[in-house]
């Protein structure tokens, strides 16, 4: 396996867990149940019918988490490949691109699909949105990028 590719499969297994595991202990705090999460991830591409797949439901929301951490990761990889993000810090770029993924995820996706205010008034929910698209997704991401050298 080349080591892009490498790079890209431990960022994203490493990112997509981290993420899933703050998604999945996040609701559980918040007093609801593990799968509540999942089923939510999955009605976005599959439509409120997915709340109730039961099981089902929750494997398909743990299928698109992953798939759009893939398409993070990707990006994510190319930037810092190809672009000057690769060249500037690795906390800077990490910060950044965390910053882009929420505004993404919290200013385009949640609004169309499910109709969440954007920005939120609530700082608090601000902070629990923005903390893993930086500190669990972001600066791993670039940290792990930034460790495996490029090849020509």
């Amino acid at each position: 396996m080349s080591g892009t590719r490498q790079v890209w499969l431990k960022a994203w297994l490493v990112c997509g867990a981290l993420d899933a595991l703050w998604a999945s202990v996040l609701t559980v705090v918040r007093g609801g149940k593990l799968a509540e999460v999942w089923l939510f991830v999955a009605s976005g591409p599959f439509g409120d019918r997915a709340l109730d797949w039961g099981l089902l439901g929750v494997l398909a929301g743990l299928a698109v988490h992953f798939a759009l951490m893939a398409v993070m990761t990707g990006t994510g990889l190319w930037l810092a490949r190809k672009t000057m993000l690769g060249q500037v810090a690795t906390w800077k770029a990490g910060t950044l691109y965390g910053l882009v993924l929420y505004f993404v995820m919290y200013g385009l996706v949640l609004p169309q699909r499910f109709g969440i205010p954007f920005p939120d008034p609530d700082r608090f929910r601000v902070a629990l949105g923005l903390f893993p698209h930086i500190f669990l997704i972001g600066l791993p991401m670039f940290t792990l990028f930034r460790r495996t050298p490029q090849l020509s």
